[in-house]
């Protein structure tokens, strides 16, 4: 018996002799293992790329006089929306857990609404930007009209662009974080050993 309590305790104990349990062979028996193995590190920082991308334009669009997307604040809010997204997924690969993956999760579902939302308006903003072309190329306003309203149509088919390739990440990773959220209940598995009979004859 104390062969086996020893076994035991080496088990669950690390190789230093602590009583805290190793942290590699937990992490490979969870299934939040799954989420750390697609690497959201590198991900989030790819998604911090596209939002510090996203504010710094839209300074530049506030500026403009014609409708953009700054109209309804799409550079800011989605901007802040994949900076929070990037830096959540950067922290839970370093500090991973059940309730980050499923903060990281949500955050995931509500930027891709938002992308949703900044797509349908972009894609508003460039049937009037043929508009404004086409008035600009046919009537009074001149080739310098025609030079802003393209280079408005490319700042926000650039930011349009981006937002697509976000959307791809966004989905991989919730789907990565769904099946990682899937399967974390824990299963214990119970062996009883029965005593050993005693075989001595009893004296009488």
């Amino acid at each position: 018996m104390e062969g086996t309590e020893s076994t035991t305790r080496e088990r669950t104990t690390g190789r230093d002799g602590s009583q805290a349990p190793d942290h590699t062979l937990l992490m490979s028996s969870k299934p939040l293992h799954r989420f750390i193995q697609k690497e959201p590190r590198s991900l989030g920082i790819v998604i911090l790329i596209f939002g510090c991308a996203e504010l710094l334009m839209g300074f530049q669009l506030s500026k403009e006089k014609e409708s953009t997307s700054c109209g309804i604040y799409i550079p800011f809010w989605q901007g802040v929306l994949f900076l929070l997204c990037g830096n959540l997924s950067i922290y839970t690969e370093m500090q991973p857990s059940k309730k980050m993956v499923t903060v990281c999760l949500a955050m995931y579902v509500v930027s891709l609404l938002g992308i949703v939302v900044s797509v349908g308006f972009r894609m508003y903003l460039f049937v009037h930007y043929e508009y404004l072309k086409h008035r600009a190329r046919y009537y009074t306003e001149g080739i310098w009209a025609e030079y802003r309203v393209n280079q408005l149509f490319g700042i926000e088919g650039l930011l349009f662009t981006s937002s697509l390739c976000v959307s791809v990440l966004l989905i991989f990773l919730c789907a990565v974080a769904r099946l990682a959220l899937k399967s974390t209940h824990t299963q214990v598995i119970v062996q009883h050993i029965p005593a050993p009979l005693n075989d001595t004859p009893t004296s009488s």
